[in-house]
């Protein structure tokens, strides 16, 4: 860090975490400076320059700030990160230091957590297949390298435990170069300790590094977390040509820090107080996915989102949606009944799925199967409505089977517990629900297939 010999003695104002002052010469935006109050220095990031003033964003706080006796002191760079693969089992807060008593990381290299566009025409298109270990997910909405799949979730759902089962079960078939980055923000401490313990108690800990923003953490913060979480994301895939999963919890909690900022900025709200720029900024995170065209590596992006009063259409949810490639969506009816992980499958979706399945990858039936299990599922749901009409005597033998096949592939087949299933298992998995069917209803599949899975003559 470049430390500036110019330093502004007092602010002009103070408002949330945001400080006002005098424009310091060769002040930058984006520029990191030194917040100087009495007897402690804080850290801060120039946002905006306007004339002769300039406002910077203290991570810390102004708490205990006093107009008269703060001072700025420029460093001369934007806020970097020392990354390095020596950041693989260990345990960060959010802007990056140690916090699990190991020694300190020597960097590699120090990069802007801003991160660096990809260049659109050297952007490759995600391919292969992603093995979560979740059934759910591995079959009907195929995780793929490159990809950014985000899960919505509502309040009280098991998404944060999914999600660091994932970032423990995920591999790459054949792929012993595959790594995970897990970001947390704004979670409380129990949490952050039950994180700890699931992965330190996993086979997996050494290949996973965690960045971790608490509850009672600065709520700024919470805005270079996932920033520090994709840049050493980057430095991983395209510097050292690793696989690399990187795993957002919450989105929301991003958000949210966003629009109190934009409040303390006093900026005029867009649609529920949201900055208007929310689509553009939370684009600058999930656009940092993907593959370069001839380079090994790959950085793939899963960020949890809640939706507050479980409604898909909040702008944070709202915006992610038309950001990624699809979705996994958590149910509140399946949780309420004791499925784990409830899995509402007819809304997820993976709009790059095909890249990553199929023969050579997977199984050449994988998508056969997955349509059949779809088309199934939403005929037995369908059924069950009707039912609540005219009563399940009045349905025929054949939707009196289908009905009992919607209640087998949730209890079974997305009910899966805490059990992780290679992709061998989720397709046992699945053939034991479709044989519930008698094969004239499994028309999806072509005779090649069930000739050698169902044992059911024709």
């Amino acid at each position: 860090m470049r430390l500036s010999s110019v330093r502004q003695l007092g602010v002009d104002r103070i408002a949330g975490p945001i400080v006002v002052l005098r424009r310091v010469a060769g002040m930058g935006l984006d520029e990191e400076v030194l917040v100087v109050g009495p007897g402690e220095t804080r850290h801060g990031r120039v946002l905006e320059l306007s004339g002769d003033l300039a406002v910077v964003q203290v991570y810390e706080g102004t708490f205990g700030l006093e107009v008269g006796s703060t001072g700025i002191e420029p460093t001369g760079e934007p806020f970097r990160l020392g990354v390095s693969d020596a950041m693989l089992g260990r345990v960060f807060d959010g802007r990056g230091r140690p916090v699990d008593d190991g020694p300190a990381i020597v960097a590699d290299r120090v990069l802007d957590v801003g991160g660096a566009p990809m260049n659109p025409a050297a952007r490759d298109h995600p391919v292969n297949f992603i093995e979560t270990g979740v059934s759910a997910i591995d079959l009907l909405a195929s995780l793929v390298r490159g990809q950014k799949l985000p899960i919505f979730t509502g309040p009280g759902l098991p998404a944060s435990t999914l999600a660091a089962r994932i970032a423990i079960g995920a591999r790459l078939p054949g792929d012993e170069r595959f790594v995970t980055i897990f970001a947390a923000m704004g979670v409380t401490r129990r949490e952050a300790d039950e994180f700890r313990d699931a992965f330190s108690s996993s086979a997996s800990v050494e290949r996973i590094a965690v960045f971790l923003n608490l509850a009672d953490d600065p709520v700024i913060e919470r805005l270079l977390v996932p920033r520090c979480a994709l840049t050493l994301g980057e430095h991983l895939a395209f510097g050292l040509g690793l696989d690399v999963l990187v795993v957002l919890t919450d989105v929301l909690a991003y958000g949210e820090a966003l629009r109190e900022l934009s409040t303390a900025r006093e900026e005029i709200p867009g649609r529920r107080g949201y900055p208007g720029y929310l689509y553009t900024d939370l684009a600058t995170l999930f656009e940092r996915a993907g593959r370069l065209r001839g380079r090994p590596g790959s950085l793939t992006v899963l960020p949890v989102v809640s939706m507050p009063d479980d409604d898909i259409t909040h702008p944070v949810p709202d915006l992610t949606g038309y950001i990624t490639e699809g979705q996994i969506v958590l149910s509140r009816d399946l949780h309420g009944r004791g499925i784990d992980p409830p899995i509402d499958v007819l809304p997820c979706l993976s709009r790059v799925m095909n890249a990553g399945i199929g023969a050579g990858r997977t199984r050449a039936e994988h998508r056969l199967v997955a349509d059949q299990l779809y088309a199934s599922y939403a005929r037995g749901c369908e059924l069950r409505r009707l039912v609540t009409v005219i009563g399940e005597a009045a349905l025929s033998p054949v939707e009196q089977r289908l009905l009992a096949f919607a209640d087998e592939f949730e209890t079974r087949f997305v009910g899966q517990g805490r059990a992780r299933r290679t992709l061998d298992e989720t397709f046992e998995a699945a053939w034991a629900v479709l044989r519930r069917l008698p094969r004239s209803e499994l028309r999806r599949l072509p005779d090649d297939v069930l000739d050698r899975a169902y044992p059911e003559p024709r």
